[in-house]
């Protein structure tokens, strides 16, 4: 009996080997590719490249000075704090009505949002994977589900791109967009020898330094500058980080990507600005790493910077990459915007939120058991 016992434990073994071989086998694929040719030479001619990786317009430390002993025991204290305390709730939209004139936005969870300007459909740093990470074994997973299967997305006429971390750049769901979508990707230098790995049509890619613009279904999409920085392994910085303007005839929307504060956003608002809607990241902030991040003041401050109207933030809620509580992001933020008589849009995963409608905040991330009511701004 024994042996048959031990036998079985080999077997179980073997086979659980096996299923992590399995999913190990896309990790070589998921590091992305790298530049070569042209591609190479027009970074090298880039003027944030130097001394072979791209460079931050303000310089920025990715962790800040003495920080780092005491993150690893930072990052298993109050972990039940940083998860929602009950399910978060989502709308299902499968179809988003089309508006010819205004500016409207879902925000599908983290940085994922479809925007719609003028009557074209934008979809920024689109993620449907379960985890962020080279390896679905491991690796930051979903607080919440996503609301919309992907299949159900509405047709899009641009994929716009931030960087290249793994919360902002999904390969599973760049290749089903591929396969279903015809709508090109917008990136920032050298993004574009990864999507070339994962079989993305080259005319479908369309790379960009900061103030480098290009036109796509009738609108602009002007690369700009932020503070952050890139790689999908050890190596850093040998992609372009930004963020991006989209402009139609009569309106505009700033989307930040990933950043710490720095003065560049108040030259954007002046180049490119004034904006009907910015999209903010306010999640994912520290002091251990305040140069690259921005914390929910930062947001607001930016936004004003950037001269927006209508504020809707983005990073947090979907996955934990931080160590502050679930909701602090946006109680912070609701706090400094209503200081500063700035204008939110705080849409549930899913929901769809029109910049000219008269705007109503439910603070449904409270997540208590009864209705909650009504905040004006």
């Amino acid at each position: 009996m024994a042996g048959f016992r031990s036998a079985g434990r080999l077997v179980a073994g073997g086979l659980a080997l096996a299923a992590a071989g399995w999913a190990l086998r896309d990790v070589p694929a998921e590091l992305g590719g790298k530049a070569d040719g042209e591609r190479l030479a027009r970074m090298r001619r880039s003027p944030q490249f130097r001394d072979g990786a791209f460079h931050n317009p303000v310089p920025a430390d990715l962790v800040a000075a003495g920080s780092a002993p005491g993150l690893i025991a930072a990052l298993l204290r109050d972990r039940h704090l940083r998860r929602p305390a009950a399910p978060v709730p989502l709308v299902a939209a499968p179809t988003v009505p089309q508006s010819p004139h205004g500016v409207s936005a879902v925000w599908y969870g983290h940085a994922t949002t479809l925007v719609e300007i003028e009557g074209r459909r934008v979809l920024f740093d689109p993620v449907w994977s379960d985890r962020v990470s080279p390896s679905q074994l491991v690796g930051p997973r979903r607080m919440h589900p996503l609301p919309v299967p992907l299949a159900t997305l509405p047709t899009v006429d641009a994929v716009v791109i931030s960087h290249d971390h793994y919360d902002h750049l999904d390969r599973a769901t760049v290749r089903a967009l591929t396969a279903t979508q015809t709508a090109p990707f917008l990136v920032p230098l050298g993004i574009g020898a990864h999507l070339e790995r994962w079989n993305v049509p080259a005319d479908r890619i369309i790379e960009l330094d900061w103030e480098e613009d290009a036109t796509v279904a009738g609108l602009r999409f002007t690369a700009t500058a932020a503070r952050h920085f890139s790689g999908r392994t050890l190596r850093r910085n040998d992609t372009l980080w930004g963020s991006w303007v989209v402009a139609g005839a009569e309106r505009r929307v700033f989307y930040a990507g990933d950043s710490g504060y720095f003065d560049g956003y108040a030259r954007i608002g002046a180049a490119h600005g004034p904006f009907d809607l910015t999209l903010m990241p306010i999640g994912a902030y520290s002091p251990s790493w305040p140069d690259i991040h921005m914390n929910p003041e930062e947001a607001v401050t930016a936004h004003l910077d950037l001269g927006g109207r209508v504020l809707l933030p983005v990073h947090w809620a979907t996955f934990d990459l931080a160590l502050h509580p679930w909701a602090e992001p946006v109680d912070r933020l609701w706090q400094e915007a209503k200081a500063k008589d700035v204008r939110l849009a705080i849409p549930r995963p899913g929901d769809r939120v029109d910049t000219d409608d008269a705007a109503q905040v439910s603070p449904w991330w409270e997540l208590s058991p009864g209705p909650a009511p009504a905040r004006t701004r």
